[in-house]
């Protein structure tokens, strides 16, 4: 059958630039889904399953608050800010369970109208004190005409131990094709203070491609936890100070209408 989902293999990076510069740089894959065609990739692929346990699969409650289906959640959420997606797509990039454990920090919704312009998007952030919290942004006019991102966003979800609440985020990148890439700038009162980017290629989603893409990354999503908790003790290491953890945002989403 003919998909508009894929799989998309590169890498993630994360530069801090005070008080001590540290670096990152992970090779990782992502599933790129359309959310309507979940049921259909479960059926014809053997590795990978949806609500159930397999080499990959995606499971529902991993993504939104699990009360409605999540392309109907997006929709909804898109539609607050404005953005009406009529009989558009939605589709997900995330990482996918691996043998059954995933965490995935950020896995983001692109919403695309009936035109196949992309029109909107959702940023679903996951800290690792188990809150989650979503951006709604939409794409403007000028930049959907050209296929660019570029949104911004004040921090809502505290997401690591070395960084206050008091930032914004700038998000660049290109609705994805034969390639994805997106890079997530964090400043604060002194200026930027970390970019974090992903890179990927696109593949066809079949059996061979997750296979092959699971072996070059074996146990990928259980090495993100791992990575995470390595960086953070270097950091610790550097001297990097904790901060205070907030209470959780008092909503589910933050939402930037259209002008």
């Amino acid at each position: 059958m003919s998909l508009q989902s894929a799989l998309y293999s590169g890498r993630v990076t994360h530069t801090r630039k005070r008080p001590r510069l540290h670096r990152l740089n992970y090779r990782v894959f992502w599933l790129w889904i359309d959310l309507e065609e979940i049921d259909g990739l479960d059926k014809a692929l053997k590795v990978f399953s949806r609500n159930r346990f397999n080499l990959l699969s995606f499971n529902d409650r991993d993504y939104g608050d699990g009360t409605i289906p999540l392309r109907e959640r997006v929709i909804g959420l898109l539609a607050e800010a404005g953005v009406d997606l009529g009989n558009g797509t939605v589709r997900l990039l995330t990482m996918p369970r691996v043998l059954g454990f995933v965490f995935n920090p950020i896995s983001i919704y692109y919403g695309f109208g009936p035109d196949g312009r992309l029109a909107g998007m959702v940023y679903e952030v996951t800290s690792t004190f188990g809150i989650r919290h979503s951006y709604v942004l939409p794409v403007a006019a000028a930049d959907a005409a050209r296929g660019v991102i570029r949104q911004g966003a004040r921090k809502a979800l505290y997401v690591s131990p070395f960084m206050d609440m008091e930032m914004d985020y700038a998000f660049h990148g290109h609705a994805p094709g034969e390639t994805v890439d997106l890079t997530v700038v964090g400043s604060d009162s002194e200026g930027v203070l970390i970019t974090a980017g992903l890179q990927g290629n696109r593949s066809d989603l079949t059996d061979r491609a997750l296979l092959s893409a699971a072996l070059t990354v074996p146990l990928m999503t259980l090495k993100v936890v791992a990575a995470i908790h390595w960086e953070a003790l270097k950091l610790f290491l550097k001297g990097v100070r904790l901060t205070r953890q907030p209470a959780p945002p008092a909503t589910a989403a933050s939402i930037q209408k259209l002008p």
